[in-house]
């Protein structure tokens, strides 16, 4: 008897717990930085922040798409398969929406089946900023954002050689340009 509730205990908190990652709030967000300044209290993994191009949230909602101030603001998630970029092929470099810096390399980009665009690496190891993420409890990630701190998605450590890592990106805060042929 107690095996059955339980296992449908199970799957409605794995669903809640996956719904909280498309379905973020704007009060659930820490800020890098504040319109009054005040720094975010996550802690920094690795990278450095161009502080010349920090904008208040106001300056980011004039530069930015709805769609794109949620990602990259306020730390959402695109549905899975919806991004443009998912199934991109051509040669060409991706660059942040909010910085307008490169950030990754078709040559590192694969296809991890998640619905994401997948890279092994970024273009350079000084292009991202890698912070702590334990916005969903018993469950820590590493959050990847821009050097303006802009929110482009996640790293994990399921990805191919030769780094074994997955940096699993919204399509919305990227955008790609293809090589001149």
């Amino acid at each position: 008897m107690q095996k059955r509730i339980v296992i449908p205990l199970v799957v409605i908190i794995v669903a809640l717990l996956g719904a909280g990652l498309f379905l973020k709030k704007p009060s659930e967000t820490v800020q890098l930085t504040s319109d009054s300044g005040q720094e975010s209290s996550k802690k920094i993994l690795s990278g450095t922040f161009d502080e010349s191009k920090f904008k208040t949230n106001e300056e980011w909602k004039k530069i930015l798409t709805t769609q794109q101030y949620r990602i990259l603001r306020e730390e959402g998630t695109e549905i899975p398969f919806t991004g443009e970029l998912n199934d991109e092929k051509r040669k060409g470099t991706y660059y942040s929406v909010g910085c307008d810096q490169p950030v990754f390399r078709s040559e590192q980009k694969f296809d991890s089946g998640t619905g994401w665009p997948s890279f092994w690496d970024p273009i350079s190891p000084d292009a991202l900023v890698l912070r702590e993420d334990t916005s969903i409890p018993l469950s820590p990630r590493i959050e990847v954002l821009d050097k303006c701190g802009g929110h482009l998605g996640h790293v994990f450590d399921d990805g191919p050689q030769p780094t074994g890592k997955r940096f699993c990106m919204n399509s919305v805060a990227l955008y790609f340009v293809p090589d001149q042929e």
